[in-house]
Parts: structure tokens; C-alpha cells; sequence
């Protein structure tokens, strides 16, 4: 399932614990693509805590608790970090990450919790919901293959990477034009990790971020930029993408296409995905201004210039996306929808 899809489950999971209708829910999908970042973002949607307990690092007792001594009977005390409406608050999310990676031993600890919303005495607040996490076996991380009594006790959803809806939190996270045009130029390279070679850094949408960091580090220090971003994205992207980010001194003054002067399109295909990148992120930052719909406009115009059509459609999906329905109150996006009428805007 796309992230953006995933995201909207997530989301009524989480309004459903209000309804009495949660199901604990588990994610699985390679190292890298965002499992964590999808349950944080839903937190922060509805301003709500996140407990988050890495399995992989507990023993049993960590769950469970200890016992002691009360008299003639033996009690056990209750963990801190179990969600707590005192200390926590009436809602929020039991993030279990790293479960494919816990010891059986570990893994058995949690049947209950998950599926009885208990452990013993205690149990998990009403309005709490309960997500997990974890990678595949084929990934060559470390995992035990989940028991079927632990897998009965979730609903199931494998992540899939889509470049579209990365572009989107890219544009929406400040991360760097020049990586996100490049990502358009080798969409295959958002995620290229093969499990048979065991790579040390590799391309995903984790570590795009990481060479976005990079990028902003070294772009000053040439003899340092290239290593840097290999270490970030494995050789290969990372030496492709230091030769597209030094192509990019051909690029055309944005300014003046910003302006509304008459900019011709670059022939080069990669100087393309650069300019369209590099235009969403201006009418991003125009938004605040009072001549924002203006450059924007200018942007659509531009955009209808484009050679191969779906270009310019390109960069106006992501456009939308970036900006929500305001692009359509613009003139000039009715001008242009004429002109691409025949080539599919969205899915």
C-alpha cells in the first residue's frame, strides 16, 4: 500500500479507538521507507503522545514487569513506559517497533498486551491505539519469523515506496530541490535495495534525506561533496547525483521565468527535471507573498512551454500537491488546462 493510502488507514484506526472499533495494526516493509515516520506523522495530526518501545531491545520482564513481595501474596510492579492516562494522557499511540526483531521470548510477552490490551492487572487505556513495525525476513536484517498466534492478533499492511507521495513530503520538509529533480530524473533510484548483496548505504527514502543533509554540508567543499553523498545513497547515486548537481550551472535564470519573461525550456531532460523541481519550490515560498498568485500564474505559463507535454504536467501535479486547490483559483491554470487536455493530470 502507498504511503499516502497508509497514512489515511492509520488515521481512522486511530479515531476509531474513541468508537471501540480499533484493530492493532502492523506494518512490514524494508529497512528505510518510512514505517516509523508514517506513525509519528499521525501523532503529530492529532497531537497525541507516542510510546515508542523497541522490542528488539527488551527482555520479557520489561513488559511485564517484576514481581515483589506484598505481604503473603507477590504483586508485580507495573513498567513506566506503558501508557498511562495520568502520566501520559487519555489518548495516544502504543508504537511497537522493531516487533519481527524481538526474541520469541519477547514476542510472547506482547500477545496479550496486543490483543487483550493487557498484561496481567494492567491494561492499555480505552483511547490508545496499538501500532507495530518490522521488517521482512528477505530484508537480511535481524528477525524472527513472526509465530502465527502473535500474527493473528494484527491487521496486516506491507509498505510500498511511491514517488509520488515522497515528492510531496520532500516539497512539504524543505528537502532539497536538487535532490528532488533528480529523484524525477532516476525514480528508480528513490528505493534500490537488494538483500542478496547486503549493501552498507543504499537508496531509499531515509537516506535521501540524509544526502539532502549532505548536499546543504559539502556543496561548498567540492573534493568532500561526492564521498559524502555516497555515504549517505552507496556509490553508484551518489556519484550520479553529484554529476547532475554540477550540471546544473546550465540551468535558466528561475528569476526571470518567475517574472514572466520569455525563458527558453533548457533540451537537456535533466536540466528539465531541474527547472520543474526547482519552479515548485519557488511557488511554495511565493505562497506568504502578496503576488503569489501572480508567479504562480508565470509558473503555469512556463509550464505549457515544455516540449514533451508530460513535463509540464509533471510539474503541475506536483504543483498542486504542494499548494492544495488555491492553484486552481489561478487564471492562468485554467489557460493551461486547456492545452494539456489530452494527457491525464491524476490518477
Amino acid at each position: 500500500m502507498r504511503p499516502a493510502q497508509l497514512l489515511r488507514v492509520l488515521d481512522r484506526e486511530f479515531s476509531s479507538t474513541a468508537e471501540g472499533h480499533h484493530t492493532p495494526v502492523m506494518l512490514w516493509g524494508p529497512p528505510g521507507v518510512g514505517k516509523s515516520q508514517i506513525v509519528a506523522r499521525i501523532a503529530e495530526r492529532h497531537h497525541a503522545p507516542v510510546i515508542d518501545i523497541r522490542l528488539s531491545q527488551m527482555e520479557p520482564s520489561d513488559l511485564r514487569g517484576i514481581p515483589f513481595r506484598d505481604g503473603e501474596r507477590v504483586e508485580w510492579a507495573i513498567p513506566a513506559m506503558l501508557p498511562d492516562t495520568q502520566r501520559h494522557g487519555p489518548a495516544g499511540i502504543l508504537f511497537l517497533d522493531e516487533i519481527t526483531s524481538a526474541p520469541p521470548s519477547v514476542s510472547a510477552a506482547a500477545y496479550q498486551l496486543i490483543l487483550d490490551r493487557r498484561l496481567g492487572e494492567y491494561r492499555v487505556p480505552q483511547h490508545w491505539a496499538i501500532f507495530a513495525a518490522g521488517n521482512r525476513q528477505g530484508d537480511r536484517g535481524v528477525t524472527y519469523s513472526m509465530p502465527a498466534p502473535l500474527a493473528n492478533r494484527f491487521s496486516h499492511f506491507e509498505l510500498d515506496v511511491n514517488l509520488d507521495d515522497w515528492v510531496a513530503w520532500a516539497y512539504a520538509n524543505a528537502i532539497d530541490e536538487r535532490v528532488i529533480a533528480f529523484l524525477r530524473f532516476r525514480p528508480e533510484l528513490l528505493f534500490d535495495f537488494d538483500p542478496a548483496h547486503n549493501p552498507v548505504a543504499f537508496p531509499s527514502p531515509r537516506s535521501w534525506e540524509f544526502a539532502h543533509r549532505g548536499l546543504r554540508k559539502f556543496e561548498d567543499q567540492p573534493d568532500l561533496l561526492q564521498g559524502a553523498l555516497q555515504a549517505c545513497v552507496g556509490p553508484a547515486a551518489g556519484i550520479e547525483l553529484t554529476a547532475f548537481v554540477n550540471s546544473l550551472e546550465q540551468m535558466p535564470d528561475l528569476d526571470a521565468i518567475v517574472r514572466g519573461d520569455t525563458v527558453p525550456v533548457p533540451r537537456e531532460i535533466d536540466l528539465q527535471y531541474a527547472v520543474a523541481a526547482a519552479l515548485v519550490g519557488r511557488a511554495i515560498r511565493a505562497q506568504a507573498d502578496a503576488n503569489g498568485p501572480e508567479t504562480i500564474g508565470h509558473i503555469l505559463r512556463y509550464a505549457g512551454r515544455f516540449p514533451q507535454r508530460e513535463m509540464g504536467v509533471m510539474l503541475v501535479s506536483d504543483l498542486q500537491r504542494a499548494v492544495g486547490n488555491r492553484l486552481f483559483e489561478v487564471p492562468a491554470f485554467a489557460d493551461w488546462a486547456r492545452l494539456v487536455s489530452d494527457v491525464m493530470l491524476y490518477e
